[in-house]
């Protein structure tokens, strides 16, 4: 029975991944897609249900031949840029990119205060 039911998943397993070029395409593109549910996980890391769905939905455009390209526009128009692990620099993504500069620059600002105050 055991043996049966191991047959049977490995076999649904394979039906549902690609060949072997399209898969490590497939895989390629799913650690670049953050998977919606999880902080911080791609979707080739995450057990979500909603990183399973988009998985099958990475698989099914690499099958029907789509660009990577093409497959990640659609994912951003779906979820927006957020669902990329690395957003392009544009005019909506800016605060993104330049948040974390700023928070560095105002806390050695006030670092730098500080220590200037302690100093007198």
């Amino acid at each position: 029975m055991t043996t049966l039911l191991m047959a049977l998943f490995l076999s649904l397993q394979a039906a549902t991944q690609l060949g072997t070029e399209e898969e490590a395409r497939a895989q390629d593109l799913m650690r670049e897609v953050r998977c919606m549910v999880c902080a911080g996980q791609s979707i080739a890391d995450s057990d979500a249900g909603m990183a399973v769905d988009m998985r099958r939905f990475v698989r099914e455009r690499v099958e029907q031949g789509q660009s990577d390209r093409e497959i990640r526009d659609a994912l951003v128009e779906r979820f927006g840029h957020q669902v990329l692990m690395r957003p392009p620099l544009d005019s909506q993504t800016a605060p993104l990119w330049i948040a974390p500069v700023a928070f560095l620059l105002l806390g050695g600002g006030l670092l730098a205060a500080t220590m200037r105050k302690k100093k007198r």
